[in-house]
């Protein structure tokens, strides 16, 4: 036992020694980038996943390393590189989602034409939810940015008409032709109604009972993890108001709120080149982590 302390002690030591301020950043550099992917898998299916590897790496290495079983270790060792090949197509969902996000890096509000478009649509989208949430009819309002969604509105019928309060309530009133499905608005223009959005399989929803929501908000989860749109979504059951970005769900909010977050996402901002907006994202990721996120 004392041997082993002083041997772990004269590694320590050995390695402490060596150390300076380029290995404390190589150090610090790999620590953000495991923590990043952890953010970016946390609450997904990917989670599952990867708990699943990391212990068949760990059985793996335990098997290689009993010399008395020769067949099996050889067995082992021999499927283990299609085991690593198998990964990039296991996650390939989760590398497509970080790879779209880092694409929108520094783009993803809207100019300033656009956000001027969106201001009196707002107000029309937050009037309607509040009523259509005293009422207990179901809606689900996507508000498109800078991804196209035409895919999308393809799926539903197709309106182009200026977006309104009463035209909302009139689409979500329970029974109508059109009040299944989603509506998607740019700009001042509702583009389509009862349009089929993509399901969200991420796994936000289920963790617990509270959380085990409609199609509507898996839709919801669905189209912001496939687009940079916000989703307003007012459950028919509670008449609960709710917005999702970027496969994030804020719930149970009051029209107040609700306005002064959907003014932030299309508040307008200044064409900036390359470089700073390159700078501005990492920025942004630095104060994330000084606020604990």
């Amino acid at each position: 036992m004392l041997e082993f302390l002083s041997n772990l002690i004269a590694n320590l030591t050995f390695i402490f020694e060596r150390l300076n301020w380029l290995s404390l950043i190589d150090i610090l550099l790999v620590a953000a980038v495991f923590f990043g992917i952890l953010q970016f898998i946390r609450g997904s299916q990917a989670v599952v996943l990867l708990r699943g590897v990391l212990l068949l790496i760990a059985l793996v290495g335990v098997l290689t390393s009993l010399e008395v079983l020769p067949a099996l270790t050889w067995l082992v060792r021999t499927t283990l590189p299609a085991l690593l090949f198998s990964i990039p197509v296991i996650f390939a969902p989760e590398i497509r989602h970080a790879l779209e996000r880092l694409g929108r890096a520094g783009v993803s509000q809207p100019d300033v034409k656009t956000a001027a478009q969106m201001q009196d649509t707002i107000g029309s989208v937050v009037s309607a939810a509040a009523r259509l949430s005293e009422r207990q009819h179901g809606a689900l309002i996507v508000l498109a940015r800078r991804d196209s969604l035409e895919e999308y509105v393809h799926t539903g019928v197709r309106m182009d008409a200026r977006v309104s309060a009463e035209l909302l309530l009139q689409i979500f009133y329970p029974n109508t032709p059109l009040h299944d499905g989603a509506v998607v608005i740019s700009g001042q223009r509702l583009i389509a109604a009862a349009c089929v959005m993509p399901l969200s399989a991420s796994g936000v929803l289920t963790p617990t009972p509270d959380r085990q929501m409609g199609l509507r908000h898996r839709a919801a989860l669905g189209i912001s993890e496939a687009s940079d749109a916000v989703a307003v979504v007012v459950s028919e059951e509670t008449g609960s108001i709710s917005v999702v970005h970027s496969g994030r769900m804020i719930r149970r909010l009051e029209p107040e709120r609700l306005e002064n977050i959907l003014r932030a996402f299309f508040k307008p901002a200044p064409r900036r080149g390359l470089i700073e907006a390159l700078s501005r994202f990492l920025s942004d990721i630095q104060a994330k982590d000084q606020e604990g996120f």
